[in-house]
């Protein structure tokens, strides 16, 4: 069975009351308390070479030092390009992957290297929605089986019993109890990734990873989840790590939002601030990028970078970005830029550039960027 098959796959806990903290020594959080806290988070995935005898000939840079905080009820968005390390951070915080470097700690409490059996008081409260309903539910187990699967690993009988809980959660993501019996593929894409929302509530978790949790979806399914998530954090308190490429939901869902690119975190901060005004180029570059309800009426900047992202296995040094960037100095290739506060920036609101962009409205401004000498030469071809 896969891993996406089972969230909470260690071993069993005494707790039979589902709303009681998982860990009866650390106490229940309060809104707004610090939950979980990420420290230089790092994860070097080994590159193998040979037939027979297997050695190591370097590292894919999936994760590289990345740290961010996640508050009790609070919903943290992160986003960048395909491969830029989001999903991988995900797995690191549901520890469902070992980090090579770095710290993560819940609740005061760190877990970074912790056993199967340490990890037990903490697992059911750190759960997991996966990107891809069709492959993270077991075609053979029905409905009831896959959604108290977790129940049953962790040794909780509710009040009423597993299945009437099982029924209750069913309701509350807005399926009907009678699927109960049902198998995931008498569903539909959105109903299927309701039933996996409905596995992560099983333990009254405090944290739930959403790793792209309707990009798989259609679009008029995707505003359904997206809302539900967003009913769930407001009812329950469930603090997200929701991890997305759609730059709109995250606006809507997240209260503050990281953009990753290379492994790295670039630029974090409440999402008006970011939103509004932006400080790194690459995160103007993301936005630029977003599409827009009626462009022919737009002022917006149009920014295009030129070539591809570097390999993670030999990313560039200093700034990861400076291959890319149209402000990139000396300074960027033999320093690599903090992430700080920087000068007239609201509180919270970090950076991680040596030139950052000016603290203005990015819709407001009219100069179109085009970095990529073919398209540039397209368009004046064109024009």
């Amino acid at each position: 069975m896969s891993e996406q098959q089972t969230v909470a796959d260690n071993a069993p806990q005494d707790p039979t009351d589902p709303q009681e903290s998982a860990n009866p020594q650390i106490p229940a959080p309060r809104i707004g308390d610090p939950l979980l806290e990420v420290s230089n988070l790092t994860m070097h995935f080994p590159v193998l070479q040979g037939s027979f005898i297997k050695r190591r000939v370097g590292s894919v840079q999936a994760v590289d030092g990345v740290d961010f905080m996640i508050r009790t009820g609070e919903a943290l968005g992160v986003v960048g390009e395909s491969g830029c390390g989001k999903s991988t951070t995900g797995r690191l915080v549901a520890r469902l992957l070992e980090p090579t470097a770095g710290k993560i700690s819940y609740r005061g409490q760190d877990i970074t290297h912790a056993s199967r059996k340490e990890l037990a008081p903490v697992r059911s409260e750190i759960q997991m929605i996966f990107q891809d309903p069709y492959a993270s539910l077991n075609p053979r187990h029905t409905v009831g089986t896959i959604v108290s699967g977790p129940m049953e690993v962790n040794g909780i009988n509710p009040p009423g019993g597993r299945e009437a809980r099982v029924k209750e959660l069913l309701e509350i993501v807005g399926l009907n109890p009678e699927h109960y019996n049902r198998f995931p593929h008498e569903f539909s894409g959105g109903q299927r990734q309701r039933i996996g929302v409905a596995r992560a509530l099983a333990l009254d978790p405090k944290l739930i990873i959403a790793d792209e949790p309707v990009s798989a979806l259609d679009v008029s399914i995707q505003a359904q989840v997206v809302n539900l998530l967003q009913k769930l954090q407001r009812e329950m308190g469930i603090a997200f790590l929701f991890i997305a490429h759609d730059l709109a939901i995250v606006r809507h869902f997240s209260q503050r939002v990281a953009v990753m690119y290379l492994g790295k975190i670039v630029e974090v901060a409440d999402r008006d601030s970011l939103y509004n005004r932006p400080r790194h180029p690459y995160t103007h570059a993301l936005l630029s990028a977003a599409p827009e309800a009626n462009p022919s009426t737009s002022s917006r900047e149009r920014i295009r970078l030129a070539g591809d992202v570097p390999s993670p296995i030999n990313p560039p040094s200093g700034c990861r970005f400076r291959t890319r960037c149209w402000k990139a100095q000396d300074i960027c290739g033999s320093q690599e830029p903090p992430l700080v506060q920087i000068s007239g920036n609201q509180a919270g609101h970090l950076t991680a550039c040596h030139f950052p962009e000016e603290g203005v409205i990015a819709s407001a401004r009219e100069k179109q960027i085009i970095l990529d000498p073919a398209l540039t030469a397209l368009e004046e071809t064109a024009s």
